[in-house]
């Protein structure tokens, strides 16, 4: 197969970059390849290029010190070359955040030209977006995960119960735990053996006091879990047959 015309150009653009940088023998990848397209590092017309033009041949140049650049020629500018460079490799995805993308040009078909305008506006933009992956990689390994909660001994579980009352049973409440539902407003019933919280407060209210108690219990190592105890209404079962009706009434004259 024939060299392209990308890979032609990418050829005679290498010898006029700085610091060494070479044309990168790795055989015909089409804008269409998925990793090509997700590894471009551009996010104008290059990126826009490579989904619209799946049949456009590309050549790659590498730099000193791993960098890549992707070589294609520009739709509809038939005497211009897209230049853009691509992302490093072995670098997880949230190492890239928060890094401003380096972009690529359009070039002239002059390989000098080309070189020139590609050293000025590309290579400084390249340089400062690895330092900040490679600072982000050596910051952060790996993925910010969230952590698992910690596991507790101790736990209060308010229950919505089917006539709307927000509440506990007193005997389950640690007993470190009750001043704080006293202070929240959940009132103790003696007669129904539970702290409950009235409905006067309204849903603002009952919202604004459940996220305090979660908060302040858990100071103290306990959780809080939050239960319903109504089940869905089932409707009655429907006759499998026609309803029977009452004959008509019909009037007699005397």
């Amino acid at each position: 197969m024939y060299p392209s015309r990308a890979s032609s150009f990418a050829t005679a653009l290498a010898p006029h970059l700085p610091e060494g940088w070479c044309r990168k023998y790795i055989g015909f990848r089409l804008p269409s390849d998925p990793l090509l397209v997700d590894q471009v590092w551009d996010c104008g017309p290059t990126h826009s290029a490579l989904l619209d033009w799946p049949d456009t041949r590309t050549g790659f140049v590498g730099g000193p010190d791993g960098e890549e650049l992707c070589v294609m020629e520009r739709p509809r500018h038939p005497r211009q070359y897209l230049v853009a460079p691509l992302q490093p490799e072995g670098f997880l995805p949230h190492h890239f955040r928060g890094v401003d993308e380096p972009n690529g040009i359009a070039v002239p078909d002059d390989p000098v030209r080309a070189a020139a305008a590609v050293s000025r506006r590309v290579l400084p933009r390249l340089r400062i977006a690895l330092a900040a992956v490679r600072h982000n990689a050596a910051v952060q390994p790996e993925p910010p995960h969230r952590p698992p909660p910690p596991q507790v001994a101790r736990v209060v579980t308010l229950t919505w119960y089917e006539d709307g009352a927000l509440g506990t049973p007193f005997k389950s409440v640690p007993e470190d735990a009750r001043t704080d539902l006293y202070v929240l407003g959940f009132q103790y019933h003696p007669h129904q053996a539970a702290f409950l919280l009235p409905a006067a407060y309204g849903e603002d209210g009952r919202d604004l006091r459940l996220r305090a108690l979660v908060h302040q219990l858990a100071q103290k190592g306990i959780g809080v879990n939050l239960r319903h105890t109504a089940t869905p209404a089932i409707a009655a079962p429907r006759p499998a047959g026609p309803v029977p009706t009452s004959p008509p009434v019909t009037a007699h004259r005397r």
